[in-house]
């Protein structure tokens, strides 16, 4: 029997909203970033976003030395494709955070190469930044390794071993710059092994 009708429910919380309210704002002091802008839909979604956004405003003025703003989210998704340098620190709900952070990827280069941090109360998630991409390519070993490559620097520098971290970085920039070897996604024909191998002889040479 075909469904015609369904409905799906979204919680918005006031502690979690300040908390990762203030953890958007502690990592732009901690990183020295300029400003942070609050994405919503509020304008439609006006009890949940309404109460996201207004625990982010009130975070906002305990920060006086970080500027402040506020986006719908449709309206972010244009404005990165069009004037993607306004943006610095952006704090959203997850769902949007799931949809802007792929549409970010995509703009930089592609799922390839853009790691993520997750942070939770008491754990810490290094992996890809974009999900469910090229799931269709599994097994072939063509997809781009940086990605996880980055992600796994990051996890170093968590770690506080910050100079592998920075060498793995470098290691990953060195291949990149020199355009010889590139993935499918990159337009070359490299495979996950041999861009793999080129990433790791860099880093070899860096640590000679």
């Amino acid at each position: 029997k075909a469904v015609v009708s369904t409905q799906s429910t979204g919680v918005i919380t006031r502690e979690k909203s300040l908390r990762i309210a203030k953890f958007a704002f502690d990592y732009a002091l901690e990183h020295k970033r300029r400003k942070v802008t609050c994405i919503h839909k509020a304008n439609i979604m006006k009890l949940s976003d309404g109460l996201f956004k207004q625990c982010c405003k009130e975070v906002s003025e305990l920060y006086p030395t970080i500027d402040y703003d506020e986006q719908i989210v449709d309206n972010t998704c244009q404005q990165l494709v069009i004037n993607p340098q306004q943006f610095d620190v952006m704090v959203m709900p997850n769902l949007y955070g799931n949809l802007v952070s792929n549409l970010a990827a995509g703009l930089v280069g592609g799922a390839g190469v853009v790691p993520s941090k997750s942070y939770g109360s008491e754990i810490a998630v290094f992996e890809p930044g974009a999900r469910h991409t090229w799931m269709e390519m599994r097994g072939m070993y063509v997809a781009n390794p940086v990605a996880m490559v980055l992600s796994s620097a990051f996890l170093l520098k968590h770690l506080t071993l910050h100079e592998a971290g920075d060498k793995l970085i470098q290691a990953v920039k060195l291949v990149l710059n020199k355009e010889t070897c590139k993935t499918r996604d990159l337009g070359g024909n490299a495979t996950t092994r041999e861009m793999t191998r080129a990433i790791l002889e860099e880093l070899h040479d860096l640590y000679a």
